[in-house]
């Protein structure tokens, strides 16, 4: 292991095949055209990594489940993005289950090339703030053993990191609900760590949230003026699937 510099960010993601992505979005969409949904928003987030590693020292990844499916990435990702399997499947604490088994996967593994500190991020966001990642590296670079913690809107987190494998961070979580960032909270007190949250965000996972993308142009500064990433690539989808990128009312179809 090579002692590194840079801030390790793993987009927690599985490839995007048709009936297999983005299958809460279906309906409104078809399933071929989710899956392209995914790929976009795939080639976006690991385009705004790069673009965050040119304001602080950062290396992205692509933490994909299950094994065996390198190949279905190509053509999809930001070059020089890295793969690693995140699939859960090292030994880990008996508390730590399900998902929470991925993510601590993917975040011993990082570590263990040799990035000082590793980040989770989900691959649901596409115009997730550059600043926002690029500020999660910069707070993972101060002294001490804090946690950066990206709060979802709607209870979970779209990025949580940390320079050590907190395995309690990840036990007994019950995911996929609205307490995950909460219990994520009550778990870092609990190991006396400091968690440093960042401005909350959406995941795109069900036809509202779609619909929120879709209007997002209308109010293009959120918070302390912060301004979306513009994912071109989905934007570039969401047109050639018929729906009009930036404005298309999913309720009137």
């Amino acid at each position: 292991m090579r002692c590194r510099l840079d801030c390790a960010i793993g987009v927690m993601a599985k490839a995007p095949q048709a009936g297999k992505s983005k299958t809460r979005l279906c309906p409104p969409l078809q399933p071929h055209q989710a899956a392209a949904l995914s790929a976009a928003f795939l080639r976006d987030i690991t385009e705004n990594i790069v673009l965050a590693a040119r304001l602080q020292p950062i290396s992205g990844y692509i933490a994909y489940a299950p094994a065996g499916e390198e190949a279905l990435f190509e053509g999809h990702l930001a070059t020089a993005t890295g793969l690693l399997l995140a699939d859960g499947s090292p030994p880990m604490p008996p508390a730590v289950e399900g998902f929470g088994r991925c993510l601590l996967h993917a975040i011993q593994t990082m570590l263990a090339l040799g990035h000082p500190s590793a980040v989770v991020l989900n691959s649901d966001s596409p115009t997730l703030p550059t600043a926002l990642l690029a500020r999660a590296a910069a707070v993972l670079a101060q002294d001490g053993d804090q946690v950066v913690l990206g709060p979802a809107d709607d209870g979970g987190y779209y990025l949580l990191g940390m320079k050590q494998a907190h395995a309690h961070l990840f036990a007994d979580i019950a995911w996929s609900t609205g307490s995950v960032a909460a219990t994520t909270r009550t778990r870092a007190a609990q190991l006396g760590l400091e968690v440093v949250e960042l401005p909350a965000w959406y995941d795109v996972d069900d036809q509202t949230a779609l619909q929120r993308l879709l209007e997002a142009a209308a109010s293009p500064v959120i918070g302390d003026g912060l301004l979306p990433y513009a994912a071109p690539v989905t934007a570039a989808a969401l047109l050639s699937i018929g729906l009009h990128a930036w404005g298309l009312d999913l309720a009137a179809e």
